[in-house]
């Protein structure tokens, strides 16, 4: 009974004491003050939040007009011009070069094992012809990164891949079968393309890949750039413009010796057939002269 007595007495102490806490004049003013810095505090983290991500989308979506980017792009990292040109193949040690690259300047012997027999004709081979030294068939891998743009069935010339690079560059890859691409795609170097084939126009190598490099739509030696960088390409423009230059200047200092000839030969027929005539006025005139 005691300890009820006392229990009650302490509740009442506590309410005493809450209701002289409250009874103070700065009581009430204290607490609307913090409710009114708290509720303050709330609305400027809101519009803070709000306005980061407002920025973050504005940012995102002027860096995708800037770069060209949409949400349903690939981004597919190429370090194209860091790259070397390498063989199509992933054993390139057992290989062999069963048709070389006609080259223009290679000596005649050279040359007549460029071509490639089509029936009655002769076609000056513009790759090589990639073959296994044992006969047997290999994967095809991409020499370079880059996009596909033609990928199409061909009997004469046992199917064909086009993939493009930079600064006018294209590689193909024809006598292939069990392509691994198509039109469109983005390919990194080493990548399997194809695997290797036969194809009407030259029988003669059987199982193998012919494989073209071409800057601008001219065919180059592949052979010249294997173990090259990609920037080893814009040499060919620099050299072709230098050739141009050396062939420009040589046909404003040189000239036709025989057209000289011709014109002095001309010169002095002229001057004969005049003197010719004198004479012969001068002789007229003496016979007159006896006459009378």
């Amino acid at each position: 009974m005691m300890a009820e007595v006392m229990k009650m007495r302490e509740e009442e102490k506590k309410r005493s004491s809450l209701n002289k806490f409250f009874k103070k004049r700065w009581v009430f003013p204290a607490i609307y003050l913090a409710s009114a810095a708290l509720l303050i505090s709330m609305i400027f983290w809101y519009q803070t939040a709000g306005n980061n991500t407002a920025d973050k989308a504005k940012l995102t979506e002027e860096g995708k007009e800037l770069t060209g980017m949409h949400d349903n792009d690939t981004v597919i990292e190429v370090n194209q011009s860091f790259e070397n040109v390498s063989v199509p193949v992933k054993n390139q040690d057992e290989v062999d070069y069963v048709t070389q690259f006609y080259d223009s300047n290679a000596s005649m012997d050279e040359q007549e094992a460029a071509l490639i027999v089509d029936g009655n004709k002769y076609r000056p081979n513009m790759g090589i012809d990639i073959a296994m030294k044992d006969g047997s068939e290999f994967e095809v891998l991409a020499s370079l990164s880059g996009k596909v743009t033609a990928v199409r069935n061909d009997s004469l010339l046992g199917n064909v891949i086009e993939v493009e690079h930079d600064n006018g560059v294209k590689t193909i890859y024809q006598s292939v079968k069990d392509m691994q691409v198509k039109s469109g795609d983005a390919v990194k170097q080493g990548q399997v393309l194809a695997k290797s084939g036969t194809s009407q126009l030259n029988k003669e190598a059987k199982n193998h890949v012919h494989f073209e490099i071409r800057k601008d739509n001219t065919a180059l030696n592949p052979l010249d750039f294997f173990g090259q960088p990609f920037t080893a390409f814009e040499n060919v423009d620099k050299e072709a413009a230098d050739t141009e230059k050396q062939e420009d200047a040589s046909g404003e200092t040189e000239q036709d010796p025989a057209a000289g000839d011709s014109e002095q030969q001309e010169t002095d027929a002229d001057n004969d057939g005049q003197s010719q005539e004198t004479d012969s006025h001068e002789e007229d005139q003496s016979n007159q002269m006896i006459n009378e």
